[in-house]
């Protein structure tokens, strides 16, 4: 079995632990949206909080620490008001060169279906927890036909990777869930240069309305990527799991999914890579509404 039929298959059916609680009852109420980063034996998790759309939608990105990967303790929580934003949405973490900390943090416009993505930075060598109080860059700022947001992050050597989710604005608001994701390069992780494409919707398929790369690694000589799907404008909020190949981290190919839980939404994967295998993290929706934030682990 290859390592993406364990993932789907634990995805799936693999019991899962819940790592954080979701903020309420019923639809809207959110915890999910993870980023994870496994570093000097300890796990570093960041992830948004939601309420339904009358009460706010995303309101705060949290940072929270682990030694286990199960339980966390939080040590920074970043406001949507830090950023004068109607929402937040999923935050992309990692660990810089120097030492310090970054966190990608998706911004919604006020009035809009515009997003912007914004970096906070420690100071270099600065504690995770000081990324509350860290300096802020704009490194999406997007325009009036292309909205960014939900971002993957990586780093080999000197060179920054980025897979972002753009929604296309051009067809005015009641198109503007329509969703791909777009390969970029930068030397510093703050100034990016689109390159391409790196997966788009099928059209006639589960995933023929909108795609967004959540995770993306090297495996040998190909890279493999989860992805989140919808095949409509009624599944926004309700995607399902896709996961892909490619021969480069700037194009890949479907090859699997729909993954959901027991029929219900099941999104945001992303994982950690450790020497026995990979403990995996997504968003999962209860049979109240709410969704929640969970784990498996996947052995190599």
């Amino acid at each position: 079995m290859t390592i993406l039929e364990k993932i789907g298959r634990a995805l799936a059916d693999e019991p899962a632990t819940v790592v954080v609680e979701p903020p309420g009852v019923g639809h809207g109420f959110w915890a999910g949206g993870p980023s994870v980063v496994h570093t000097d034996g300890r796990f570093h998790l960041a992830y948004r909080l939601r309420r339904p759309v009358d009460q706010g939608r995303g309101y705060a990105n949290v940072v929270a620490t682990s030694d286990d990967g199960i339980h966390f303790t939080t040590v920074a929580t970043l406001p949507v008001e830090m950023f004068a934003s109607a929402s937040l949405e999923r935050p992309a973490l990692i660990r810089r060169p120097d030492g310090g900390w970054r966190i990608y943090v998706s911004c919604s416009t006020f009035g809009s279906k515009h997003w912007w993505v914004e970096a906070v930075d420690t100071a270099p060598g600065g504690d995770i927890a000081d990324l509350a109080a860290g300096t802020r860059t704009v490194v999406l700022a997007g325009d009036a036909t292309s909205a960014w947001k939900d971002v993957v992050v990586t780093r080999e050597g000197a060179a920054w990777q980025m897979w972002a989710c753009e929604h296309l604005l051009d067809q005015g608001d009641d198109e503007a869930d329509r969703m791909r994701s777009v390969y970029l390069t930068s030397t510093d992780g703050l100034t990016w240069t689109p390159q391409r494409i790196a997966l788009a919707p099928t059209p006639g398929r589960w995933d023929g309305r909108g795609v967004r790369i959540t995770s993306a690694w090297r495996s040998g000589d190909q890279w493999l990527a989860s992805y989140d799907g919808r095949a409509s404008a009624a599944e926004n909020w309700f995607e399902r799991t896709g996961l892909a190949v490619g021969a480069s981290p700037a194009e890949f190919a479907p090859v699997a999914g729909p993954i959901d839980r027991d029929g219900h939404t099941l999104r945001y994967v992303t994982l950690a890579q450790l020497p026995a295998g990979l403990q995996v993290y997504f968003e999962a929706q209860r049979p109240d509404g709410s969704n929640d934030l969970r784990t498996v682990f996947v052995p190599a």
